[in-house]
């Protein structure tokens, strides 16, 4: 039996992150939402180290549990460093199969920065030696780039990123097994590069609050253990991980290149043709993840390697909602509605990917259509830029959209 796992999240006590991101809440977002797998995060920062100590049962196989939703200890650290004169900042996820590997782990790293300033840490300290002195306390530590094309803090990031993992690994890239797409890519487009063909991409919702869990997530079919987990995201061709879930990578905050205070969002063409300088300001634009990815290509689009993991392209069914009721997705109209589909249908996922539209249209006949043409990838979307999300809209037939309209 398979299984959906949100591997990256953060908790309260990471900056800019929703005071309600504690065990209990996660635990219950992750039921109805129909994840079995959480990530803890953070567990680098003492504070919550020690909630996670009183709050979390541990099980057999490496894994802890609350209230039926199982944990895995993980926490994101930010490695800012100097690399031939040029100053280096990347992110990364660490995977430990117990308290005793992750109180090691926080010795070690209280060297290299202040742990108690924030749940993702800021470490005056180079990636290759950190996955050196890492393995060194417990061959069972996995490390993953965070987010690997985000412009400010990421393994390719255009402004503080490499050309090659090797530039940034060198003699430790062998124990590097796995990269986190992140929301503004997907694994098409990560396929463009052959270099990356050997890694397993991942996906996760790197969530700061208890709505947004679930919005990327992985799918296994394995045992839940620490071990298993790890082992299918070591070798992608072992078929443990059957697929990953996707924003469209459009809607995430820096698929285009742009400048926010501008206002000005453009395609990788058009940003050529203003030397990436913004035509309303004249200062440089924030180049977007689609450029990055076009940089370092050498692949055309479309390029399916032969072992690539599938995945699915989903909106977050609050959003939808959202889009046919024209409400906002925080509003209390969407949230019971949302609550009331749960209640009918089961978890979000299995709204989202299993019911059968016409068991949907029970409910309501256009939701029911927005969401099969979810899954049919029938969607419009003004693209995210420079830390601005993109706005999507799902195509609906016009009979549907007419009817839509009338209830207005």
């Amino acid at each position: 039996m398979g299984f959906f796992a949100d591997l990256h999240i953060h908790s309260k006590y990471s900056r800019a992150t929703s005071p309600d991101m504690n065990i209990p809440s996660i635990a219950r977002a992750a039921k109805v939402k129909g994840i079995k797998l959480m990530g803890t995060g953070d567990f680098t920062h003492p504070k919550w180290l020690m909630e996670l100590k009183n709050t979390l049962e541990p099980v057999e196989g490496g894994l802890f549990i609350h209230n039926d939703t199982y944990f895995i200890l993980t926490g994101e650290v930010s490695n800012i460093f100097e690399r031939n004169g040029v100053s280096k900042k990347v992110h990364n996820v660490i995977f430990v199969p117990d308290f005793i590997t992750a109180e090691e782990i926080n010795k070690l790293l209280s060297n290299y920065g202040n742990l108690d300033s924030d749940g993702r840490p800021m470490l005056n300290y180079e990636c290759d030696k950190m996955v050196r002195d890492l393995l060194k306390i417990n061959p069972d530590i996995f490390i993953v780039p965070a987010h690997i094309w985000t412009p400010w803090f990421s393994l390719f990031g255009a402004n503080s990123g490499f050309n090659k993992i090797e530039d940034c690994f060198g003699d430790e890239t062998d124990n590097i097994y796995a990269l986190e797409t992140g929301l503004s890519s997907d694994p098409p487009m990560n396929w463009l590069l052959s270099a990356l063909d050997r890694f397993t991409l991942i996906s996760n919702s790197d969530a700061h609050s208890v709505k947004n869990i679930g919005r990327e997530v992985n799918y296994f079919e394995c045992a839940l253990t620490y071990w298993d987990i790890i082992d299918a995201m070591k070798n992608k061709k072992s078929g443990k991980l059957k697929y990953t879930v996707e924003f469209f990578p459009e809607e995430g905050k820096y698929h285009y290149d742009g400048h926010r205070k501008c206002g000005v969002r453009v395609s990788p063409k058009e940003a050529e043709a203003t030397n990436g300088i913004c035509p309303k300001c004249g200062k440089p634009l924030t180049r977007g993840v689609l450029h990055r990815v076009y940089d370092l290509k050498d692949r055309d689009e479309g390029f399916v390697p032969p072992d690539a993991i599938p995945c699915k392209h989903l909106i977050p069914l609050r959003e939808i909602i959202a889009f046919v009721r024209t409400k906002d997705k925080s509003s209390v109209a969407v949230d019971n509605e949302y609550m009331q589909m749960i209640k009918k249908f089961g978890s979000e996922f299995d709204i989202l990917i299993r019911v059968p539209p016409s068991e949907l249209a029970k409910h309501d006949e256009v939701i029911a259509q927005a969401i099969e043409n979810v899954r049919k990838g029938e969607v419009e979307i003004e693209p995210g830029y420079d830390g601005v999300y993109g706005e999507i809209r799902v195509k609906l037939s016009p009979k549907i959209e007419k009817k839509q309209m009338s209830l207005f």
